[in-house]
């Protein structure tokens, strides 16, 4: 070997920027964050970002192959040239076998079916023509009530469905697809890269591994035609703000007669006058007077189901709840109701007549508490001076 041609590559672990004692994890990380940066796809027209890309792809073939990266560490380049002294297994033999596969493992999620390692493209998969139809959403906005007790409503909305002239095939009638004749049906273009191959879709057929040469009148090939589409939307009881009903395969029509989206119906429930849910109880906040919360009253609640009598125990201190079971929202999906939570509050008059001022004086006297302060823990003791 000659002192020259050893130093005419730059050192592998200095080209993947990673010190000779890197993990093969390191390694990996290294080489898939270079290979993104510089390959052709990424950089067209760009000789230099390719040769930075074949280099590192040779750099990663040899470090992440136990063997090789021993002989590399003693030969260094040597190791891999041919006439190197000292019996080298790799002399001359380029990158034979070893990690060609990893390479493809990590360009696999990187660049999905793009490369096939070591193969020249010859019984390469042929392209797929069905393609499944997009997902679509739909908002409906729902009553409170129809919420909580479940509706049925019929919605209608534009989705493109499979061409019935055609059939889905995108061919006029009588007529089918060709078979592409740039990528002899495979859906891709394989161009050999040192050593290993890269494939890109095909830029004639766009990956369908067909051409329709006659295309149907009434889609032009396209295969699919839009149009509205009415089905009935069963809102079962017991549903929230932003609920998602699913209905598999009512989205949009694949193309060549591929499987459908789905359809997907998202709830908004507009607000109540004066309940509020949380879950599945309802709450909401009843209003009485000063003598009303004193003596104790029964008033009348219209609730969601219908007028309930509420008891107003003698007493009743603002911002007591009064539970009424079952009086609530259904579960959904399943037996039972929340609860309805009234929250009493006595309401302090702003405005009074001379007559209810003056009597409200007279109150005020005969019930005198002392103002001073005190700890929360003996409020239950100061009520007993109103009882």
């Amino acid at each position: 070997m000659s002192a020259t041609a050893d130093v005419t590559k730059i050192d592998y672990y200095e080209l993947l920027s990673v010190s000779r004692t890197a993990s093969d994890g390191e390694i990996k990380t290294a080489y898939r964050k270079l290979a993104m940066q510089y390959h052709p796809d990424r950089n067209p027209n760009n000789p230099e970002a390719e040769e930075k890309f074949k280099a590192c792809s040779e750099a990663y073939s040899v470090l992440s192959d136990p063997e090789k990266r021993a002989a590399y560490d003693r030969y260094g380049h040597a190791a891999f040239q041919g006439g190197a002294g000292g019996g080298n297994p790799f002399a001359g033999g380029g990158f034979p076998g070893g990690n060609v596969q990893d390479l493809g493992d990590i360009f696999g999620d990187l660049f999905g079916e793009m490369f096939n390692m070591g193969g020249s493209g010859a019984g390469g998969r042929k392209g797929s023509r069905t393609q499944r139809g997009r997902d679509i959403q739909y908002g409906l906005t729902l009553e409170f009530e129809e919420a909580v007790f479940g509706k049925e409503r019929e919605i209608t909305f534009r989705r493109m469905e499979t061409c019935v002239e055609c059939k889905g095939t995108g061919a006029a009638r009588g007529k089918s697809p060709v078979t592409c004749t740039q990528c002899d049906g495979r859906g891709q273009i394989r161009m050999q890269q040192g050593f290993f191959s890269v494939a890109r879709t095909c830029p004639v057929c766009h990956g369908t591994g067909t051409l329709i040469v006659d295309p149907c009148g009434v889609c032009r090939g396209e295969t699919r035609v839009q149009r509205e589409h009415t089905i009935l939307v069963k809102v079962p009881a017991g549903v929230e703000q932003e609920t998602r009903i699913r209905y598999q395969g009512e989205g949009e029509a694949g193309k060549f007669a591929g499987p459908a989206g789905d359809l997907y119906v998202v709830l908004n429930v507009k607000a109540h006058a004066f309940f509020e849910r949380d879950g599945d109880d309802l709450h909401c906040v009843l209003p009485v007077s000063f003598p009303q919360a004193a003596l104790g009253t029964e008033l009348e609640l219209q609730t969601l189901e219908g007028v309930e009598l509420i008891k107003v125990p003698e007493g009743t201190q603002s911002g007591r709840v009064v539970r009424l079971k079952g009086k609530g929202v259904p579960h959904l999906n399943d037996r039972g109701k929340g609860d309805l939570m009234v929250e009493v509050r006595v309401a302090t008059p702003t405005k009074l007549t001379k007559e209810q001022r003056e009597l409200m004086r007279q109150l005020s006297e005969s019930m005198m508490v002392e103002n001073k302060p005190h700890s929360r823990g003996l409020f239950d003791k100061v009520k007993e001076i109103f009882s």
